[in-house]
């Protein structure tokens, strides 16, 4: 089931990058190909890598298969356009680590033309493939094409092949409080237990619910109803009070997957004759924009322009 997935990770890249973004650089080539043999200490890490820990479990299996099977597959680094000589990583940063501990001098590469959004997109997609990062730090892997480099939230989806619904909620994430991100990255709450914290306003009540769930193992589905019966806007009320049905279970699961793909609360509000309305709460001028993009799949740009 891995292999449909990779395939499409980055199938927007050419569009996004340019056409001659991933090109080698024509300095490189010669009898050997593109790949060149280059000093380690010539190396630097990638400035925009989105990855902040390498497990050392992963990292000392791969100096044992690197050192009994040589190195598979290049490095790839681009010039660095600070200090001539020396060169930043774009792709393989755990392989060079693990070629380091081995006490390698020198390491095969291949030596590419890249600006610096390009070096941030390759960094993420390469560790979303591997499903090496942290929800956080694919979610500042995200904020970075955002708002550094002014990519749309649909254009940062195509490129690294997620739903543009994904990647909003992912950015949302960071709106947390840094006390409930410690939790989740440090694995004492998950990706679902996040989710449903997103719907409380008050950052103090977030904190105090994630504390607690982490404290007494609460399940996901606990936190929702926590986070349901006390109201997430702070002024308490049931969602489910509201809902067409409350007991039908397929009405609870539309409900259920459209908050999902909005990132944000919904409600389900029942009149006369199975009529009725759908409320999809917004707090900022840029979060209706954003649940915008998602319905319609159009930037509001593109509108209002």
């Amino acid at each position: 089931m891995s292999k449909p997935r990779k395939q499409r990770l980055g199938r927007g890249l050419g569009a996004l990058l340019g056409d001659g973004a991933l090109a080698p650089d024509p300095a490189s080539t010669g009898e050997g190909g593109p790949v060149r043999t280059l000093s380690l200490d010539a190396l630097v890490p990638n400035p925009f890598q989105p990855r902040q820990e390498f497990k050392e479990e992963e990292l000392g299996e791969l100096v044992d298969s690197i050192r009994e099977n040589g190195l598979l597959q290049p490095l790839v680094v681009r010039p660095d356009p600070d200090a001539k000589d020396r060169f930043q990583l774009v792709a393989g940063e755990r392989r060079f680590r693990a070629v380091r501990r081995l006490g390698w001098q020198e390491v095969s590469a291949v030596v590419r033309e890249v600006d610096d959004r390009t070096l941030v997109v390759l960094a993420l997609v390469e560790n979303i493939q591997r499903e090496a990062l942290s929800p956080l730090e694919e979610a500042e892997g995200y904020r970075a094409l955002v708002e550094e480099f002014e990519l749309t939230q649909g254009q940062v989806a195509e490129a690294v092949g997620k739903n543009r619904s994904t990647v909003a909620n992912m950015l949302r994430l960071l709106r947390l409080p840094p006390s409930v991100r410690r939790l989740l990255e440090t694995g004492e709450l998950q990706m679902g237990h996040a989710r449903a914290l997103l719907a409380v306003e008050d950052p103090v009540r977030v904190a105090d619910l994630a504390r607690a769930a982490a404290e007494k193992g609460w399940s996901v589905r606990e936190v929702e109803e926590r986070v349901r019966k006390r109201g997430g806007s702070g002024q308490g009320g049931s969602r489910k009070a509201t809902s067409p049905s409350p007991d039908d279970p397929v009405l609870q699961a539309l409900e259920d997957e459209l908050e999902e793909a909005l990132g944000t609360r919904v409600r389900l509000k029942g009149g006369a004759q199975g009529k009725g309305t759908i409320q999809i709460p917004f707090h900022s001028v840029d979060d209706f924009h954003r649940i915008f993009a998602l319905i319609t799949g159009r930037e509001p740009s593109e509108v209002a322009g």
